[in-house]
């Protein structure tokens, strides 16, 4: 299957190469700091990111990135949106020239409200589709337990995103390729802002029905975003879209979600976040992905509210009430009816 060289040991970094390694593929994974990348080489555990998880032997590991990238015919950037670009610069000549680039980023630059496939392309000035963008209801901790999972490798290039699929399709991943990668980004990115307002509700002390209504219309507000950039209204219906918003929006093991009840309990931000040794990607993005459905003009209600709170000092009851007291709509609104 050739060499996968994962360039990041976060949780979700950690997890995609003990999959590639339990898939079958030589998989070496690059991580920041040495002392990481010796512990996953010496003990096959990554105490700092992904805990009590049982790495396999096999799995190599250097903080060299050249070292990573030598012969790689797969490379899978799972670093935060935040970090890529100054990441790439620094070893992205590395990178050979015909492997396949896999994005596990799930976030949208602020500057340039750019997604994570433009901001690896663009850097590194290559075809648009030689990027994969891997993105699915991936929960880091419960893929590193082996539990049964299922994921999207997409792009427009088949025999690109087949190689991926075959690179990590572990006996308990299965992996679908998809064509549309607008939609499934759009759906990785969005998606962490609706568990924030989810969490946020949770947070407050609301059941079953408030949960179940923000992740609804949370799933309105990524199609209708996703459609205008151009993506396929059905594939908001798979894996990517309502499988991963589902996923993300009611675990205690999602960061984005736990960013949220913590604010919906009465926390300030910049506590939760001192806190945290991982990026909750949805408290960055969700200023640009309300930037692009500006843009575009695209109503996002919930996506407006994270943002409110997250970075203008809003509290979450005043979503609440904000939301409530919106106009009557009909459900089915935005897409195609020129409203």
């Amino acid at each position: 299957m050739g060499k996968v060289a994962v360039m990041g040991s976060g949780s979700w970094g950690t997890a995609f190469a003990q999959m590639c390694v339990d898939a079958g593929s030589s998989t070496m994974i690059w991580a920041r700091r040495a002392e990481v990348a010796e512990e996953i080489r010496h003990r096959s555990t990554n105490a700092a990111y992904l805990p009590d998880a049982d790495l396999p032997p096999s799995l190599t590991a250097t903080d060299d990135p050249a070292q990573a990238l030598q012969g790689a015919d797969v490379v899978v950037l799972a670093v935060p949106s935040v970090g890529i670009e100054a990441q790439l610069r620094a070893w992205g000549r590395l990178i050979p020239s015909e492997a396949t680039l896999v994005s596990l980023i799930k976030g949208v630059d602020v500057d340039t409200l750019r997604f994570g496939s433009e901001l690896i392309s663009q850097t590194l000035d290559c075809d648009p589709d030689r990027v994969v963008v891997v993105s699915g209801p991936n929960l880091a901790k419960e893929c590193a337990q082996r539990q049964p999972a299922a994921t999207v490798a997409a792009g427009p290039d088949l025999r690109r995103a087949e190689q991926v699929q075959a690179a990590v399709m572990a006996p308990y991943l299965r992996v679908y390729t998809n064509p549309d990668k607008v939609a499934v980004e759009v759906a990785g990115a969005v998606k962490n802002v609706i568990a924030i307002a989810t969490g946020m509700a949770h947070g407050m002390g609301f059941g079953d029905n408030t949960r179940a209504a923000v992740i609804t219309r949370g799933l309105a507000e990524m199609t209708r975003l996703g459609v205008a950039l151009g993506g396929d209204a059905l594939t908001f219906s798979g894996l990517a879209g309502v499988g991963d918003l589902v996923a993300t929006c009611t675990s205690d093991k999602s960061r984005n979600q736990t960013v949220g009840a913590r604010l919906g309990s009465g926390e300030s931000l910049e506590d939760i976040i001192a806190s945290m040794n991982m990026v909750a990607e949805g408290v960055t993005s969700s200023r640009a992905i309300v930037g692009l459905a500006e843009r575009h003009g695209v109503d996002m209600p919930i996506s407006a509210g994270v943002v409110l709170v997250c970075h203008h000092g809003a509290q979450p009851r005043d979503l609440v009430g904000a939301l409530m007291s919106r106009s009557a709509k009909p459900e089915i609104y935005g897409l195609d009816d020129g409203d």
